[in-house]
Parts: structure tokens; C-alpha cells; sequence
């Protein structure tokens, strides 16, 4: 189940409404007093919730995800009780989190590389289960912060199973640390700011997937899977293009419907897109794109090793070649982490030197290319494939038909295209300033404005993408595969 399905906003959600409020119904009756208990059975219809959620693909795989909280909440405890012993239970819980992580998701991957070496190895067939990277990383997150004393053991197995297993943010992030949400767990209260903004915030993010996101699949799976073998280099870079304006849009739109699914709960998640496309470099566009993911690795990995204080290039490396790794268990994901480390690596020494003295629009322009080019590596796991797609790109093969077809999906398409720019933008920045420039800010006529435009904004988008999802053919979240 996906949040931009037909079932889940007309169905799924509805249900899981009304089983919340009777759930806080029950809670103020019974729980109002002990401020620890005063979510118990909201927290249980989360839990619950979550669970069908999860398992309506694949419910085999809601016994694994279980088996890692069950682990995580006893090494939790193990570390909060033996203080002299602490850093052995964290050893412990982190390798059987890796452990389980690496065998759904690695092992036939290195099963395959013997089999390459010629060393005569069954190469086991293990499907991924959904949102395993995420729920994994959130455990690691959680374990260390309690080693850290950043925050406090959990005590009770459910509230750490509603941390971990929490429907918003399961299958495709953002990666929530535990610290973000241990008080709100406990202790979070909804209002009807908090509801509506949450509320404006889930359209924004189905009108990036669904209007826009799907719509420009369609696109780049014209050129990039259809039309590969006879591409030709105008087509090649459209293909590319579509599929980073597809990326972004599919999954900052998934976070975008996470972070307002979880402020109509009352939950407070960490943004995870900062308009990653306006970077002035390629440091800066990984500041903007998944930071729950690269704030991680930064606090986990990068700091405990050294950061840059000794081994710096080595350090970014590792993290770079972890974040390759972490995107799936293919080449491809290897070479573009590498690829991005190196780059990263090298604007450390030159242009973040100097780039005070270089026109924005050239650091643009230089940051883009370089993006658009990793995605086009993270694109083709496979290396024939990846081997057609860039020798289009340079010019190896000429295809007037091929330009014929482009001509056509260019004025098709132009709005799509058009309105997919302008959302690179901060438009919703852009739009309250320009709100504030005309009406006093704070003032009641710039509030019912404001509550008005989203209003209007939501019931345009809930149409739209209704009648866009009827019917509709790819609709899959790119993230939830990794």
C-alpha cells in the first residue's frame, strides 16, 4: 500500500480516522490523569494501523520487522541497566541490526560477485522487504542515542514498536531519530493549526506524485527503457532530465505526506528537502536532498571516524561509498556513491574556496550537470544498459525519429514541464512573501488568506489526483525499494 492510492485516501485513511478519535476519546477517559499514559490508546490504534499497513503487501515480513524491535528494545534495556557493559550491548544490537539488514538485502548481491569470480556459489533468491533500509536505520538510531544518554531507554516494548513501525514515515522515510519523537510518543497534543497545516502540507506532497511525479515516469521511461537502443543525444538528456525532476518530486512528495500525515498526529517529523535543485554546488545540493539520510551518516559515521579532523577524504569516502551501498545492492549504486564522494572531495580543496568570486549562475549550472549526470548513473543497474544510455549521451548515435518523438513530448507535455520548474523553486516561500507584501502579516485578513488559499489548494489536488489515479498504471515510490 502506497499513501497515493485510491484505497489508502478513500478507505484506509477514513478507517484509521475514526478508530484515532475514538481511541482519544478513550484516552481522555480513562488516561486523562497520568500524563505517561495519556496516548495508550491512540498509540495502540497507531501501532495496530501500521502493522495492516506494512503487511498489506507482504505480511510474512511484519514477523522480521517485529523480530528487529524485539531486539532493539531488549539491547535498549541491556544498555540503560549495565552501565559497565554498555558499549558490548551496543555492539551487540548494532550487529544484529546490520546483520539482518545485510542478509535481505546483500547477500544475494555478494552470492553473485563470488559467482562472477568463478567461485560456484547457489546465489539465494531473498526478496527486499519494504522500507527495510529506513526501519534499520531508525533502530541503529535509536541504540545509539540511548548509548549516547541523548535520550531515554525505552521501557515499553509498544511505544518502541510505534516509534519504529509508524505508517507516515515506514517504507520511505524520512529517517525520524528517536530523540525527535521519544517526548512526543509520551506527550503530543493536536491542534487545529497544527491538523490543517498537516493537512496542506499531505496535498502538497500528493500533487508532487501524483500530477507531477507519475506524469514525468511516463516520460523518461519513453526514453530511457523504450527508446534506449535508439536514442539519440537530445533525447538521452530529456530522458535524464524527466527522470531527476521525477526523483525529487517522488520522493520529497512521499516526505512531504509523511511530515503532514505526522503533524495531524502530532507528531513533529525533521524536513528532508530544502529545494535541492536551487545548490550552488554539489555540497550544497546534498545539504538539501534526503538530510535525514546524510544528517545520519554525518552523526554516525563521519563524526566517530574523525570527520574533519584527521582522514577527511578517507572519511568522506566511506560515508559516500555507505550511501551508495545504502541505495541498493548493485554496481551502479557503488560507482554513483564514489562518484559523488569524489566530487564532494574535490570541491572541499577548489570551487567551495573560491566560490564567493564565481556567478551564481555559473556554480549552478556546474552543480546541475554533475547531478543530472549521477542520475543517470543511479538510473541503469545494469552496465550494458549504462554503457548505451552515455554513449547516447556524447553523441554515438543519431536518431531523427527519435527527434521527431521528442518534439512531440515536449509541447505534450509542456505545462508538466513548466510547472515541474516552477516547484524546484520555493514557490510556497515565494507565494507568503508576496502575500505579506500586499496584506499587514500576522493580521487576521493575511491568516483567513492564507487558511482560505489552503483550503482551496487541497480540495483542487484531492480532485485532480483522484481523477489522475483512477485507472492509473505507475504508481509505485521509487524510495521503497531501498
Amino acid at each position: 500500500m502506497v499513501f497515493s492510492d485510491l484505497f489508502f485516501l478513500f478507505v484506509f485513511i477514513p478507517i484509521f480516522i475514526v478508530c484515532y478519535l475514538l481511541g482519544s476519546l478513550a484516552d481522555k477517559k480513562y488516561y486523562s490523569i497520568d500524563s505517561k499514559k495519556r496516548n495508550t490508546v491512540k498509540n495502540l490504534v497507531l501501532v495496530v494501523f501500521s502493522l495492516i499497513f506494512y503487511a498489506w503487501g507482504e505480511p510474512v515480513y511484519v514477523f522480521l520487522m517485529l523480530i528487529c524491535v524485539l531486539i532493539n528494545y531488549v539491547v535498549g534495556i541491556c544498555i540503560g541497566k549495565h552501565s559497565n557493559k554498555r558499549k558490548l550491548f551496543l555492539v551487540i544490537g548494532l550487529v544484529g541490526n546490520i546483520v539482518i539488514l545485510a542478509t535481505f538485502k546483500y547477500l544475494g548481491f555478494l552470492f553473485q560477485i563470488l559467482t562472477d569470480l568463478g567461485i560456484s556459489v547457489s546465489v539465494p533468491s531473498i526478496s527486499l522487504p519494504i522500507g527495510i533500509s529506513f526501519y534499520v536505520f531508525q533502530s541503529i538510531s535509536y541504540l545509539i542515542d540511548v548509548y549516547r544518554k541523548d535520550s531515554p531507554v525505552q521501557q515499553n516494548f509498544m511505544n518502541l514498536l510505534l516509534y519504529i513501525s509508524m505508517f507516515p514515515q515506514l517504507i520511505a522515510g524520512p529517517i525520524v531519530r528517536y530523540g525527535t519523537v521519544a517526548t512526543e510518543i509520551h506527550n503530543r497534543r493536536v491542534t487545529v493549526d497544527g491538523c490543517a497545516e498537516g493537512v496542506y502540507r499531505f496535498f502538497i506532497g500528493l500533487g508532487k506524485k501524483v500530477f507531477l511525479a507519475n506524469q514525468l515516469s511516463e516520460i523518461s521511461d519513453q526514453f530511457l527503457v523504450d527508446g534506449l537502443h535508439s536514442l539519440s543525444v537530445s533525447g538521452a538528456w530529456i530522458g535524464l532530465i524527466a527522470f531527476t525532476l521525477q526523483i525529487y518530486f517522488d520522493f520529497s512528495g512521499y516526505s512531504d505526506m509523511a511530515i503532514g500525515m505526522g503533524r495531524c498526529l502530532g507528531f513533529h517529523f525533521n524536513e528532508n528537502f530544502n529545494h535541492p535543485y536551487c545548490c550552488n554546488s554539489v555540497t550544497d545540493f546534498w545539504r538539501r536532498w534526503h538530510m535525514s539520510l546524510g544528517s545520519f551518516f554525518r552523526d554516525y559515521v563521519y563524526i566517530p571516524m574523525g570527520g574533519n579532523r584527521k582522514r577527511q577524504s578517507f572519511n568522506i569516502l566511506t560515508v559516500w561509498f555507505l550511501t551508495g551501498m545504502w541505495h541498493g545492492a548493485s554496481w551502479n549504486f557503488i560507482i554513483w556513491g564514489l562518484y559523488f564522494g569524489l566530487i564532494i572531495m574535490i570541491e572541499k580543496y577548489t570551487v567551495l574556496r573560491i566560490q564567493h568570486k564565481l556567478p551564481s549562475v555559473l556554480l549552478h549550472s556546474y552543480s546541475m550537470l554533475l547531478v543530472i549526470i549521477g542520475w543517470g548513473i543511479f538510473y541503469f543497474e545494469d552496465f550494458h544498459s549504462m554503457h548505451l544510455f552515455f554513449s547516447s549521451i556524447i553523441g554515438n548515435n543519431v536518431n531523427t525519429v527519435m527527434d521527431f518523438m521528442i518534439q512531440n513530448t515536449l509541447l505534450n507535455n509542456f505545462w508538466i514541464w513548466i510547472i515541474a520548474l516552477l516547484f524546484c523553486l520555493p514557490m510556497r516561500q515565494i507565494v507568503s512573501e508576496w502575500i505579506d507584501k500586499w496584506i499587514k502579516p500576522n493580521s487576521n485578513i493575511s491568516q483567513n488568506v492564507y487558511i482560505v488559499g489552503h483550503l482551496i489548494f487541497s480540495l483542487v489536488a484531492l480532485v485532480v489526483c483522484t481523477a489522475l489515479l483512477v485507472g492509473a498504471t505507475n504508481n509505485a515510490f521509487i524510495y521503497t525499494r531501498f
